[in-house]
């Protein structure tokens, strides 16, 4: 750095001399100690540049593209079975529905209810328009996670097709973090130029209003999820909450059952420290550099934490996303090569700065600055509801408060569960449900819990949709949850798209089942060294009782129709 009255182009050019003289009077140093000392300079003049975004907006672009594309994976591959023409809950029929309730036209206020690309799609093949959106969003999104490159154009269309599918996606779509990757992917729009795929483009410099919204989104994430606890459970507050948390969480992994069994202290401390982190830490924010960047590390050491300890989806990948804009140029430098054309690039744009060269603003450049300001006004009006949520003791969470999902709020784990039980179907060849000596065969699904023997999975930042709203019926009744004995209508049909979303159907290849169940059970991982980890069983279960009665295919009929379900068909076996 300059010091005393000296300036910075000054003192770079000093250290050029220096760097000259040094090599000159080295033996057989010729031109490879000259380089050397070159490269050495520029790594002192990289240091020394603080306060710049350009490679902070690759590393940004980078991050949300890749949540992008994992977000389309699972809409390529689950999305015609939830929300599909034969979907448990077609979207065809929503769209109908809201076009019914707005009037009958296709219009602003359709648009207005349920912004979706969908409305201008022939509907006569839904299935084909579902996977469309889902494949162009991820050649997109590959597109950009390779390249590191994205315009305004490319940004907006991830945008505005995962907001078609959040849109449409009723019950599947419901969780926080799809509200939380609109706003992401809303931000990251403005992070572009608007036409050249360029990385380093120069008259397009990252804005700092747009850097600052970033960091304002992870600040909201934060203190949504840290108040809502303290507001809520009790165990929030008396420390026992991570007691309960690794085994009663929607999808445990792995590592969750060795978790469970820290010692109780380790618990205590895991809570204190989730509190500092979502309550004090994202006020570093707002203390300068460095403490911004001590809140960006904290950040995303706590989401890393959370991948490793549960299958949470993409949700804490998609939370790191908003901590990288804590850091610039200069924290981010290592993770580009010292020769890659990119960085060049950029150290050669710092050194105009420094000298004082920096190119007149162009007529673009003006527009993108109001652009810019516009953003930021937008971003602190739509806040306002927001902040007021947070600040009341009444506090809501992951929930929106404008139609475009912009500006939203957040938390997770409000209240803590403290037993766990899951649904379990069952199905049977059995004429008569009631006979005692019925075989009923269990259904499994891909990651949440059934067979005790089965290791949980590891499936983060993937997403089994089904499996999660699985989770959460098993706390609540078959009323609340009518869906699932639309699965087992179609579990007795042999439904391939139903069973596609599971892991194991014990009739295949066989006669379709005449009867399906739901049993309820409460569930625990096994004792390390008990018994029962011997026999290679991670879970314990007790039954709770029925969770729906016996049903077969002709008694729910009715139920089906008064629902506007199509009944399930059961193709006829060839001879």
């Amino acid at each position: 750095m300059a010091t005393g009255g000296e300036s910075s182009d000054g003192a770079i050019r000093r250290r050029r001399v220096d760097a000259a003289q040094a090599t000159s009077v080295l033996p057989d140093s010729g031109h490879h100690g000259g380089a050397a000392a070159e490269e050495e300079e520029r790594e002192a003049a990289w240091v020394s540049q603080k306060g710049t975004y350009w490679l902070t907006r690759i590393v940004l672009l980078r991050a949300v593209a890749f949540v992008y594309f994992v977000a389309f994976a699972v809409a390529y591959h689950q999305n015609n079975q939830l929300i599909g023409e034969r979907g448990l809950m077609p979207c065809r029929a929503y769209l109908q529905s809201v076009k019914g309730y707005v009037g009958g036209k296709i219009g602003w206020a359709a648009l207005a209810y349920t912004p979706s690309v969908l409305w201008f799609m022939d509907w006569s093949d839904m299935d084909s328009n579902l996977d469309g959106i889902a494949l162009v969003g991820l050649a997109l999104s590959g597109f950009v996670l390779l390249s590191g490159a994205a315009n305004m154009v490319i940004m907006g269309t991830l945008w505005v097709l995962y907001h078609s599918l959040v849109s449409v996606g009723q019950l599947w779509y419901s969780f926080g973090w799809e509200s939380q990757l609109l706003e992401t992917g809303f931000l990251a729009v403005f992070l572009c130029p608007l036409w050249t795929l360029s990385r380093v483009p120069r008259h397009c410099p990252p804005s700092l209003i747009c850097i600052w919204t970033f960091r304002w989104l992870i600040v909201r994430i934060m203190l949504g999820a840290g108040l809502i606890k303290i507001r809520g459970d009790t165990c929030w507050r008396d420390l026992t909450c991570m007691d309960y948390h690794y085994e009663t969480q929607p999808v445990p992994n792995p590592m969750s059952y060795y978790m469970h069994h820290s010692p109780w202290w380790f618990h205590r401390v895991e809570v204190l420290s989730n509190h500092v982190i979502e309550l004090l830490l994202p006020f570093c924010t707002f203390l300068g550099r460095r403490m911004c960047l001590l809140n960006g590390a904290g950040q995303i050491l706590f989401q890393v934490m959370l991948i490793i300890s549960g299958n949470l989806s993409f949700l804490n990948w998609l939370t790191i996303v908003p901590s990288l804009a804590c850091f610039d140029d200069a924290s981010l430098g290592f993770l580009f090569g010292s020769k890659g054309g990119v960085k060049k690039a950029v150290l050669e744009i710092q050194a105009e700065g420094l000298a004082g060269r920096t190119p007149k603003p162009t007529r673009g450049m003006l527009v993108r600055r109001v652009v810019n300001i516009s953003l930021g006004l937008l971003i602190g009006y739509l806040s306002v509801p927001v902040v007021m949520n947070l600040l009341s003791s009444r506090q809501v969470m992951n929930t929106s408060f404008d139609p475009l999902r912009i500006v939203n709020t957040y938390g997770a784990f409000g209240s803590i569960t403290k037993q766990r039980t899951e649904v379990i179907f069952q199905g049977t060849l059995s004429p008569d449900p009631q006979d005692p000596v019925a075989v009923w065969e269990e259904y499994q699904f891909v990651c949440k819990p059934g067979d005790l023997h089965r290791r949980p999975c590891l499936v983060s930042p993937y997403h089994y949709r089904l499996d999660w709203l699985m989770w959460f019926a098993a706390f609540q009744t078959y009323e609340q949850s009518e869906w699932v004995i639309h699965i087992a209508g179609r579990l007795m049909a042999n439904d391939t798209a139903v069973l596609s979303l599971l892991d194991h159907n014990p009739f295949q290849g066989r006669e379709n089942p005449k009867w399906v169940r739901g049993e309820h059970y409460r569930y625990k991982f096994s004792a390390p060294g008990s018994a029962s980890a011997a026999q290679g069983k991670w879970w314990l279960r007790k039954r709770i009782g029925a969770y729906f009665p016996a049903v077969n295919l002709e008694g729910l009929r009715g139920y089906f129709q008064s629902r506007s379900w199509p009944h399930p068909h059961i193709p006829t076996r060839s001879a």
